[in-house]
């Protein structure tokens, strides 16, 4: 039987009903493959035990026949495979509890397998957004926060910029056609910044006046 552990939003990776006037524009997930790769370092992993596969059958080879010198590396070759078998799954399991949504106000992010909150981003919080765009169409669009807004580089992993830990970036993390994705923010925060701010002031006497 089936089971949905988020039955309980209200719309798919958002903690409420969205407020009157906001609408969904865009939705999404990492690809579990290229978080894998990118924020789980798969290849440099992999990599690693190939080396230490390659040593290991190199010297037993110097004092064994060459076919026992192999079966030398084969204790390696399984602790590889099993290494990357479970960064995959991490990678897996963080892909599938995610939802990334651009609304026509904000970005929300859904993240966390095992503690899961919701980062809601305003676009007038975004101070500019960097798109690390890759061959395959995949990328990693990051958001440079404004103002005293500070988010948390170990809680919000790997749902970061990488290496910015002093101003931590919140980041769409290897969504497929990121290009499409990023024009679909910029166009949106871009409409949402230009329009008119209202807020209420007092005059000298007393009186309220709206001011833009």
């Amino acid at each position: 039987m089936s089971h949905d552990d988020f039955k309980f939003e209200p719309i798919r990776g958002l903690p409420e009903a969205l407020p009157e006037g906001e609408h969904i524009l865009w939705q999404g997930a990492p690809d579990p493959k290229r978080l894998a790769r990118e924020a789980l370092a798969l290849r440099w992993v992999a990599g690693y035990f190939v080396l230490l596969t390659l040593w290991r059958v190199g010297v037993s080879s110097a004092d064994y026949p060459f076919a026992e010198a192999l079966l030398h590396g084969v204790p390696f070759v399984v602790s590889g495979l099993i290494a990357c078998a479970i960064l995959y799954g991490v990678a897996y399991v963080q892909a599938r509890s995610t939802v990334y949504t651009l609304t026509n106000k904000r970005v929300a992010m859904r993240i966390g397998a095992a503690l899961t909150m919701t980062l809601n981003l305003p676009y007038t919080w975004i101070g500019t957004a960097k798109l690390d765009l890759k061959p395959t169409g995949h990328g990693t669009l990051a958001f440079e926060l404004i103002g005293e807004t500070r988010l948390s580089y170990m809680m919000t992993w790997p749902h970061v910029r990488p290496w910015q830990m002093a101003r931590t970036q919140p980041a769409l993390r290897c969504i497929p056609d990121a290009q499409t994705v990023a024009g679909i923010f910029a166009e949106a925060a871009e409409t949402r910044i230009s329009q008119p701010r209202v807020t209420r002031v007092q005059n000298d006497g007393g009186s309220t006046v709206a001011a833009e």
